[in-house]
């Protein structure tokens, strides 16, 4: 009985959905998405900006909301910043900084801030180095007096140098058979040339070894300077106490004159299109763009979630067209990278090997497009509404507040506009969006990027537009110091657009 009552059911179930399906109509379902939630209201802590007489800025933000302080010291120099013919030396110094100090070695620091429960991370980008302390309330002097230490005098011992230098050694070595890897650096080398933005920050093998002890103290020395460095102190702390220990632990930091900074020449956008051959790949990794503009533009808000609609959170037409519509790829974005003194934009994605030259001419169709058509309305408010609602949870914590701050010091931006985010990104308008994609988008000068197994794919490429290609064996690929046949075909002249 039980048994024939289930099947009754599950039969009338079926039946019923099957009826229910036939009489939808093909575009079911027709209702659109929920809209989104009412924007949570942004609450910016207030917060104090000062400058020490020996040139550091000091920004003081109170967030009381947790009882614990981030102290985060930006210095203006990174990767861009390496000497010629010395790349890593600013990551390996940013590395080493935390390993040993005139009073304290490696070991010592880690149970120091271990002890306090803290946390402790160093490092430098492309165009700055770091030093972040995180501890709380009742360890704020502590914090400022290790901040201070790590930032000012580090050891650089020999032993530690060693350490450090096989760690990036062996993770360069690994990098090198990652097809992503591969075709991110190909593609800076292609967009930015010879200037310091188109070398991975890292450097190379031969680089890596040949930094000694003295490279990283003239580093150091040359770059690590009160006139050069920003400071944020964030969380439960009050203004004048945390300016009181800034002097107290940087007041007798001597200014210094600084180097040159890097240059703001870049190469304009040029049609090129690489294939870095990789004999059994299953994949192939794409990379697509050009050079941009720099971070303190100021219609980097517009370009932004121009590509935020190409690619991106609240909009990403590629993942719509590549996954979705095809199922050529799991995902597929294109962001902005934003710096001092330039940028560019990229469009990337990972496919099959035999469907490369059909993801490519999708990629091109969707700039191209950006450029052409002005954008939906819709599409503007669905990538806004997200934009501006995800805000609140990008200051949600110190360091969080922190980072974000920085950022608009080390850019010169105004400080005041930060809190403001939500209501400027919902100011920009579909004329804008079209405005900055006309100006700033050049389909037809696109560097192309395609890392994979070429015999597959290569044939392919003429018919989707692409009949001027450049192959590079991964075995001779040498972006950086000169030696191999694929050095000089990536310094060969553009070819032309």
């Amino acid at each position: 009985m039980t048994r024939r009552w289930v099947s009754c059911v599950a039969a009338a179930l079926v039946l019923g959905g099957a009826t229910a399906s036939a009489q939808q109509p093909l575009d079911w379902p027709r209702e659109s998405p929920p809209p989104p939630l009412p924007a949570r209201p942004v609450n910016f802590p207030p917060y104090e900006l000062r400058t020490l007489p020996n040139g550091l800025q000091v920004v003081v933000v109170m967030h009381h909301e947790q009882p614990a302080v981030n102290l985060r010291l930006m210095i203006g120099a990174g990767a861009a910043s390496d000497p010629v013919g010395k790349k890593g030396v600013a990551a390996l110094a940013g590395q080493l900084l935390d390993q040993g100090t005139a009073t304290r070695s490696a070991t010592q620091i880690a149970e120091a801030i271990d002890y306090v429960g803290g946390v402790l991370s160093v490092g430098a980008g492309t165009d700055l180095s770091f030093v972040n302390v995180l501890v709380m309330r009742d360890s704020f002097d502590f914090g400022a007096d290790l901040l201070a230490e790590i930032t000012r005098t580090p050891s650089f011992e020999p032993a530690e140098i060693e350490r450090q230098r096989q760690q990036v050694l062996s993770g360069i070595q690994v990098s090198l058979d990652d097809p992503a890897y591969l075709a991110g650096v190909v593609f800076g080398r292609l967009v930015y040339g010879e200037h310091p933005y188109g070398m991975p920050h890292n450097g190379t093998p031969q680089s890596v070894l040949s930094i000694s002890r003295d490279d990283l103290r003239a580093f150091h020395e040359a770059h690590y300077a009160p006139n050069n460095a920003l400071l944020a102190i964030v969380g439960d702390v009050d203004a004048e106490e945390a300016f009181a220990a800034v002097e107290r632990v940087f007041g007798d930091w001597q200014r210094r004159p600084l180097p040159p900074l890097p240059s703001t020449e870049l190469p304009a956008p040029t049609r090129r299109v690489v294939v870095v051959d990789k004999p059994g790949s299953v994949q192939t990794a794409i990379r697509v763009g050009h050079v941009a503009l720099p971070r303190a533009s100021p219609d980097h808000l517009a370009f932004d979630v121009a590509l935020k609609i190409l690619g991106g959170e609240g909009g990403n037409r590629l993942g719509g067209v590549l996954r979705t519509e095809r199922s050529l790829t799991y995902a597929a974005s294109a962001d902005v990278a934003s710096r001092r003194f330039g940028g560019d934009f990229m469009a990337k994605t990972d496919t099959r090997a035999d469907a490369t030259a059909e993801v490519l001419r999708l990629i091109v169709e969707e700039v191209g497009r950006l450029k052409r058509e002005r954008v939906g309305r819709r599409e503007l408010e669905n990538a806004q509404a997200y934009l501006s609602g995800t805000f609140p949870l990008t200051i949600e914590t110190p360091n969080a507040i922190a980072a974000q701050v920085l950022e608009s010091l080390l850019y010169g931006l105004d400080l005041d506009d930060l809190p403001k985010y939500p209501e400027r990104i919902n100011a920009v308008t579909v004329d804008d969006l079209q405005r900055v994609s006309r100006e700033y988008l050049q389909p037809q000068h696109l560097s192309v990027v395609l890392v994979g197994e070429a015999a597959t794919f290569l044939d392919d490429l003429a018919g989707v537009g692409f009949d001027d290609v450049e192959v590079i064996s991964v075995s001779e690929l040498d972006l950086f110091l000169g030696q191999g046949t694929a050095q000089a075909a990536l310094e060969s002249p553009p070819l032309a657009p």
